[in-house]
């Protein structure tokens, strides 16, 4: 039987987005956002979803734009620390030692370090509550070469994304391989 808990905010799983902005003046922040993921197949979009408050909430209406850098486990301390401060307050580039890039696409820096980037236009904003869901067009995806697969498509296992349990407010690593989507259906 199943027990009812509420309304909650809790889906499995929650990604752990590093959101690159500049601000009106070029400096570069990141935020991690966890309320977020595809929207769309035609255009390729993503959303996210920001509380006004947020200092990058006012970048991405500056700018119109936004990165996406997909942290590995190895950089849990620093995802997690764009996630508590501030970039009102903080270099937090200079505060962890990661590296501000430039996108190509975007009016906007994503983090080198991170083996997997979104570079996004913003299109549309809807204000929903407490927060505002911000979709970006995908102008590119950027990958680092050693997390690539054979045939040239991300590989999760050498990216090692971290997911967000937004019940307990922990990070986890990705799991084990179960079976190939659109194929292992057809078995039953």
């Amino acid at each position: 039987m199943k027990k009812s808990i509420g309304a909650k905010t809790i889906v499995f799983p929650t990604p752990v987005f590093i959101v690159g902005t500049y601000n009106k003046n070029a400096k570069p922040n990141a935020m991690a956002v966890a309320w977020g993921g595809i929207c769309c197949s035609d255009p390729a979009c993503v959303s996210i979803s920001l509380r006004e408050a947020t200092y990058t909430y006012a970048n991405i209406l500056e700018k119109k734009a936004f990165t996406i850098s997909i942290p590995s486990e190895t950089y849990i301390k620093q995802a997690d620390y764009f996630g508590i401060v501030s970039g009102r307050t903080e270099d937090k580039f200079s505060s962890t030692g990661l590296t501000p890039v430039k996108s190509e696409f975007v009016d906007a820096p994503y983090v080198k370090e991170f083996p997997f980037v979104l570079e996004c236009a913003l299109i549309q904003t809807v204000k929903i509550g407490l927060h505002t869901l911000f979709v970006g067009q995908i102008k590119d995806v950027k990958v680092d070469e050693i997390a690539l697969t054979k045939e040239g498509y991300p590989d999760i296992e050498k990216i090692k994304p971290m997911i967000f349990n937004p019940a307990n407010r922990a990070y986890y690593g990705i799991g084990k391989f179960l079976g190939s989507a659109f194929s292992i259906g057809k078995k039953k």
